[in-house]
């Protein structure tokens, strides 16, 4: 595996609300109390090699969820899958984005942050409440409202509608994300207990109790901006963030876990990592890049990342060309 890996110990100064199991059994037996409703559309593509799909599906409140289904050309299944969300401010963004679990064999469904970026997916929740101007603000005071609770909620139920779909195996599905993609991943594990492997890079929404301190960085400057501006509303801020930090979900993860983070990180700092690749519950591994940022071991977190899927979830190596017939 590239990159350095050693035993971490870096215990964790967030502490869980005493009904943190209880709110999370609550939202997501309400959320998936709705209709699935699940439609899956062919995309067409000048694809030659993998087969796009569009994909909608009921989220938290019954909001329809968009995300891209991509899959190796004519395949007949069943496959390994994965669920992702993006970096903060990042919907699924174009059908050809990231192609490359689809080339290695996996379904690969790529899901909209509901209300972010280039997505297509609107969030029609009216949390109300002042806000530093981002989704990390949205709803904070109070954590039935927060904007996050929604995206979680998502996220369980996108590995509900991959687990739907007849070219999936239900029981080789995974989570994978970056940055806010990664505190989603260790969000998913926490709540969707037989999750197959779970992969996190750089994950944002982790030890949410010093994140503002730790990093000046956006997207955690909205915290410092919030906290600065509403000085008597900063008690309840971080009562609500205690059910949706990385850390605690974290702790009730089982699944076989790859980590990695760069020790230089400004944006999602080690020190709110590190405490995550503690608590974790599961199997777990993590990957240090010591003169690394926000983007850790780039194209070679990727090549571990296909080794540790190909290890826990089982995608068949695609068929190779004899060396001699590209002669």
């Amino acid at each position: 595996m590239h990159g350095e890996t050693r035993l971490i110990d870096a215990p964790t100064t967030q502490t869980e609300p005493e009904d943190f199991d209880v709110f999370w059994a609550d939202t997501i037996e309400k959320t998936r109390s709705r209709p699935l409703d699940l439609t899956v559309t062919a995309h067409p593509t000048r694809l030659a090699q993998i087969d796009v799909f569009d994909v909608s599906f009921r989220g938290f409140g019954g909001t329809p969820i968009r995300a891209w289904l991509r899959v190796p050309h004519g395949t007949e299944g069943p496959l390994p899958g994965l669920v992702q969300f993006f970096g903060y401010g990042n919907g699924r963004g174009h059908a050809l984005r990231d192609l490359r679990w689809a080339s290695a064999g996996y379904a690969h469904l790529v899901v909209d942050a509901r209300g972010q970026g280039h997505g297509d997916t609107d969030d029609d929740h009216a949390d109300g409440g002042p806000s530093a101007g981002g989704f990390l603000t949205r709803g904070i005071r109070s954590h039935e409202e927060y904007y996050y609770r929604r995206v979680y909620a998502d996220a369980v139920r996108a590995v509900d509608a991959l687990r739907t779909i007849d070219l999936v195996d239900a029981e080789r599905v995974g989570a994978v994300g970056a940055s806010q993609g990664g505190g989603i991943a260790l969000a998913i594990a926490g709540l969707v207990p037989d999750l197959a492997a779970v992969i996190v890079q750089a994950p944002f929404l982790c030890e949410l109790d010093r994140a503002a301190v730790l990093s000046s960085e956006h997207p955690y400057a909205l915290l410092t901006q919030y906290f600065a501006d509403r000085r008597n509303d900063t008690a309840a801020a971080l009562e609500t963030l205690r059910y949706f930090d990385g850390i605690t979900h974290a702790k009730r993860a089982n699944a076989p876990a790859l980590l990695s983070t760069g020790l230089l990180d400004g944006i999602a700092p080690p020190d709110t990592v590190l405490p995550a690749f503690t608590a974790y519950g599961g199997p777990k591994t993590v990957v240090l890049w010591p003169y690394n940022g926000h983007e850790a071991g780039g194209d070679l977190d990727e090549e571990n990342a296909l080794e540790f899927a190909a290890e826990h979830l089982g995608a068949r190596a695609p068929d190779r060309l004899a060396a001699d017939s590209l002669r």
